[in-house]
C-alpha cells in the first residue's frame, strides 16, 4: 500500500513535461504582445549570426598577417555608434527622454565597460592562437559560468539539470586539451597554444559574469525593462569600452603599426580594412543582439543562444576556413550539444516549477 502511494511522486513522464513545456511556452506566448516575439526572434538571430561571423573574421585578422591583439579587441567595440543610430530615432518617434545618469549608473557602466574591454582582449589572445573552431568550443564555457553567475547574483535557478550541463561543457573542454596536438597551428608554439587555452576560458567566465552584472543593472538600477534602456546601455557600456581600448592602443603604440600591418596583409590594404569594418560592424549587431535578448527573456536565454552559436562557428570554420576537425574534437562538440540540451531541460523545467508553485 505504501509503495503504491510513494510510486507517483518519483516517477517521470516525458510525455507530461512534454504537455507543461507546450502549456507553459502557450502561456508565455499569450502573455506578451506579438511584436515582442518578432524583436526577440530577430535579437536572437542577430547574436546566431553576427557573433560567429566577428570571430571568424578575427581569426582571418591573424592568419592574414595580423598581429596586434590591441587592434582586434578596440576594432570589436569600435562599432559603437551602431546603437546610437538605432537609440536616436527611438526618442525622436516615442518622445522618449534619455535615462538620468546618477553615480551609481554611472560607475556600474565603467564597470562593465572595462569588463568588456578585458574580455574582448582576452578573446582576442584566444583568437591569434587557436583554431576558429576550437576557440569557439573552448568559448560554450560561458554557458557554464553564465549559469553560475546568474545563480550568485541574479538568483536564477540552478537544478541538477544545469549543474549536470555544467559537468559535461567541463569534460568537453578537458577533451580538447588533451587533443591540442591535432589543431595546434605549426608557427604556434605549445606555450602559446594553451595561453590562448587559458584566456579563452577566463574570457568565457568574464562573459558569464558580464551578462549577469548587466540583468542586474536592468532590475536593480535601471528598475525598468525598455527597448531604449537596453539601448542606452548598450551604448553606454560600448563607449566606456572603447575608451578604455583607445588608451591600450596609445600606449602600446599600435595605432601607428596599423599602416605597416595594411601593407604586409594576405590581400593588401582594401583586405585589410574591409576585414577590421566588418569585424566592427558585424561584432556591435552581435551584442547588441545579446543586450536586447537579456532585456526581453533573461540571462538564461542569452546564455543559451550564446552557446548554440557555438556549433554554428565552429562548423562554419571548418566549411570556410578548413579548420581541422579531430575526432575528439567531434566528440566534444557532441559532448557540447548534450550539455546545452541538460542546460534547456534544467532551465526549462525551473520556469515551469515556478509558474506552476505561483499560479497555485
Amino acid at each position: 500500500m505504501d509503495e503504491t502511494t510513494e510510486r507517483p511522486s518519483v516517477s517521470f513522464s516525458y510525455s507530461n513535461w512534454i504537455s507543461k513545456v507546450k502549456k507553459s511556452t502557450k502561456e508565455a506566448y499569450e502573455s506578451k504582445p506579438f511584436s515582442h516575439w518578432i524583436l526577440l526572434f530577430f535579437s536572437g538571430a542577430s547574436m546566431l549570426i553576427a557573433f560567429p561571423a566577428s570571430s571568424l573574421l578575427s581569426r582571418l585578422y591573424f592568419s592574414n598577417g595580423g598581429k596586434s591583439k590591441w587592434i582586434i579587441s578596440w576594432v570589436a567595440v569600435a562599432g559603437w555608434p551602431i546603437t546610437c543610430l538605432i537609440l536616436l530615432p527611438t526618442y525622436i518617434i516615442g518622445k522618449i527622454k534619455p535615462t538620468p545618469l546618477n553615480t551609481k549608473l554611472v560607475l556600474s557602466y565603467v564597470v562593465l565597460g572595462f569588463l568588456s574591454a578585458a574580455d574582448n582582449l582576452m578573446f582576442a589572445y584566444a583568437y591569434a592562437y587557436l583554431p576558429a573552431s576550437t576557440s569557439s568550443l573552448l568559448a560554450s564555457s560561458s554557458l557554464a559560468f553564465s549559469a553560475l553567475f546568474g545563480y550568485l547574483i541574479v538568483k536564477n535557478p540552478l537544478n541538477t539539470s544545469v549543474i549536470n550541463s555544467i559537468v559535461i561543457i567541463t569534460a568537453a573542454m578537458a577533451i580538447i586539451a588533451l587533443d591540442s596536438s591535432s589543431d595546434r597551428y605549426s608557427y604556434i608554439s605549445n606555450s602559446q597554444y594553451f595561453a590562448g587555452f587559458f584566456w579563452d576560458i577566463m574570457g568565457s567566465a568574464l562573459h558569464g559574469l558580464i551578462f549577469a552584472l548587466s540583468e542586474l543593472l536592468f532590475v536593480k538600477l535601471l528598475g525598468r525593462r525598455s527597448f531604449h534602456v537596453a539601448l542606452e546601455q548598450q551604448v553606454m557600456v560600448s563607449l566606456i569600452a572603447f575608451i578604455f581600448t583607445t588608451l591600450g592602443m596609445v600606449v602600446s603604440k599600435d595605432f601607428q603599426g596599423m599602416a605597416h600591418e595594411a601593407k604586409s596583409f594576405k590581400g593588401g590594404k582594401s583586405a585589410y580594412i574591409q576585414v577590421l569594418t566588418w569585424s566592427a560592424v558585424t561584432f556591435q549587431l552581435g551584442v547588441l543582439g545579446a543586450t536586447a535578448v537579456l532585456f526581453l527573456a533573461s540571462t538564461v536565454m542569452a546564455g543559451v543562444l550564446n552557446a548554440v552559436r557555438v556549433p554554428i562557428t565552429s562548423i562554419a570554420a571548418v566549411i570556410l576556413m578548413h579548420d581541422p576537425m579531430s575526432g575528439f574534437k567531434i566528440l566534444s562538440l557532441i559532448l557540447t550539444f548534450w550539455g546545452f540540451s541538460c542546460y534547456i531541460y534544467g532551465s526549462s523545467s525551473s520556469n515551469i516549477s515556478t509558474q506552476t508553485s505561483s499560479s497555485s
